[in-house]
């Protein structure tokens, strides 16, 4: 078969049986080529595919076994222990305001002077009253001694002593009467001058020396606050009641408060009071406690964070709280196994306090945890654990 049958498309058939031979060898290079180049790139995908991922840096930490404190927290409310609004008995001219504003005082200290002058006329005339009728009363007095027995002898009649013994009995009343009014003359006088009742920090100066104040007026002249020591008060839900009551029976609660601010530490109080009745709009009872504040720390007005322990957890399994995550099936714990790779552990969380959490079910004690950089794992994945005080980077996708 010449090349010119091969071509010219020749349809012998002896040209056509010698077409086949070479149509497989070119179609045979052709397959052979696509294989071995599939092969390669498949053998590369391949390794690639058997490569294992690198570790992921974690934080770590290790369940223990621990007595935990079982508390409650609430937002409360400063008061001052005592609060007093400073008003005026008797109407008069304020003379003299003896502190400034905000100024702290003692019980008894001189606060404020009204002008004495006609407390101190009062006064006079109540005393030469009181002088006047006690003489009507003592010559009464003689008149009814020598009345008596005149009468017995018939010297003078019965009535005329008795209208002697009933002008002694008038006069006594009417000098009483003198002594209390020069009582309440003096005590007018010495209303003039306003002295501290309790010991606190004074507020705003409602009124300034000049004045005219009246007695007992609405609007008090200043007011004083207690604050060494002070109260809080908070409230709790009144699912909490039972229990409250019943470690409330077994002794005296500890119960601390933190002020705000950065670095401010929580102050150990005493529980002092239990609402008789639940506010039934707001489904909570109010308690209050107080606090000694020698450094005046808490301040009347404040908001405050209040822990309040009613008892202690013996033996809790307990582990960093971050190191409980939360999902739409509920808590759990990444577990590092002993072959570095996690496991996805659900968990029963009972409470959480000083930034630790009690565990009641899910976890023994002595398995290590994740506590930090759980966004980046799945379970299964290997992990690396940072040395103490490192962080995880942040990345991934959370779950």
């Amino acid at each position: 078969m010449s090349f010119d049958s091969v071509f010219t498309g020749d349809s012998r058939p002896g040209c056509r049986a010698g077409l086949w031979p070479v149509l497989s060898l070119c179609l045979f290079l052709l397959l052979s080529g696509c294989s071995g180049a599939k092969e390669a790139k498949g053998g590369k995908g391949e390794k690639g595919g058997k490569a294992k991922s690198a570790p992921v840096p974690v934080s770590v930490a290790t369940s223990m076994r621990k007595d935990m404190p079982v508390t409650v927290e609430a937002i409360g409310t400063v008061e001052p222990f005592a609060s007093v609004g400073i008003k005026s008995q008797v109407a008069g001219v304020l003379e003299k305001v003896n502190f400034h504003e905000g100024d702290p005082v003692k019980a008894g200290d001189l606060l404020f002077a009204i002008d004495p002058r006609p407390f101190a006329a009062r006064l006079d005339q109540a005393r030469a009253t009181l002088a006047k009728d006690q003489a009507a009363l003592d010559n009464a007095r003689k008149q009814a001694e020598r009345y008596g027995p005149a009468a017995e002898k018939g010297y003078v009649s019965e009535e005329q002593s008795d209208q002697a013994q009933t002008s002694v009995a008038t006069l006594a009343a009417l000098v009483q009467a003198d002594q209390a009014a020069l009582a309440s003359a003096r005590l007018d006088l010495d209303n003039c001058t306003i002295r501290a009742p309790i010991s606190g920090a004074t507020g705003e100066l409602l009124v300034t020396e000049g004045n005219l104040v009246k007695a007992s007026d609405d609007q008090p002249l200043v007011t004083i606050n207690q604050i060494v020591p002070v109260k809080v008060s908070f409230t709790l839900p009144e699912q909490t009641l039972p229990e409250l009551k019943k470690h409330l029976t077994g002794g005296e609660l500890a119960i601390w408060a933190i002020p705000p601010g950065d670095g401010a530490q929580p102050q150990s109080g005493r529980f002092a009071f239990l609402d008789n009745m639940i506010d039934q709009s707001t489904g909570t009872i109010r308690l209050k406690a107080t606090f000694a504040n020698p450094d005046r720390g808490f301040w009347p007005g404040q908001f405050v964070k209040v822990s309040l322990r009613l008892t202690t957890r013996r033996a809790a399994t307990v582990v960093p709280a971050p190191a409980v995550q939360t999902s739409q099936t509920g808590a759990y714990v990444y577990v590092v196994k002993p072959d570095q790779s996690v496991e996805e552990r659900p968990v029963i969380a009972a409470f959480s306090f000083g930034g630790e959490s009690v565990i009641d079910s899910g976890l023994a004690v002595g398995e290590t945890v994740v506590t930090d950089g759980q966004l980046r794992l799945k379970p299964g994945a290997l992990v690396k654990a940072l040395p103490a005080g490192a962080k995880a980077e942040k990345g991934g996708a959370s779950k």
